[in-house]
């Protein structure tokens, strides 16, 4: 029942994390771009831009950024957009309701949040290049 772990342990559960987080979030913004034309028009306008615009920098952030999170490229500079994308949903669309509605929300941002603060691992394209 030891605490410590090696570095290809942590570099395994970052790996996890990073493809398990990208994959879902990836469904979610597949969803958007597939649907985008009957979803433009009643889509909320969080940033005062409209919402075929808001619309299209959340296809952006779940779609394109999660897989640059899955591979592992751009990793800390993907995650801003999924950051930022997350805590729009957490407390606009689901007005800070933590154990409700916004709990999948919630998740996601603090898996975000974790992968921001350490990084992707050396199981990573940005690993393996020295970043």
């Amino acid at each position: 029942m030891s605490t410590s772990y090696s570095a290809g342990a942590f570099n395994f559960a970052m790996l996890l994390l990073r493809f398990g987080v990208g994959v879902l979030m990836m469904h979610h913004g597949y969803q958007k771009l597939v649907g985008f034309g009957d979803m433009q028009h009643k889509f909320v306008n969080f940033l005062g831009l409209g919402q075929t615009i808001s619309l299209s920098l959340v296809v952006f952030a779940e779609f394109f950024c999660s897989l640059f999170l899955i591979i592992g490229l751009f990793t800390r500079l993907s995650v801003i957009p999924l950051i930022i994308t997350m805590s729009v949903a957490l407390f606009q669309a689901h007005k800070g309701d933590f154990f409700g509605d916004g709990q999948a929300a919630a998740l996601y941002l603090c898996a975000y949040l974790c992968i921001l603060t350490v990084g992707p691992g050396k199981i990573s394209v940005d690993g393996m290049s020295g970043k």
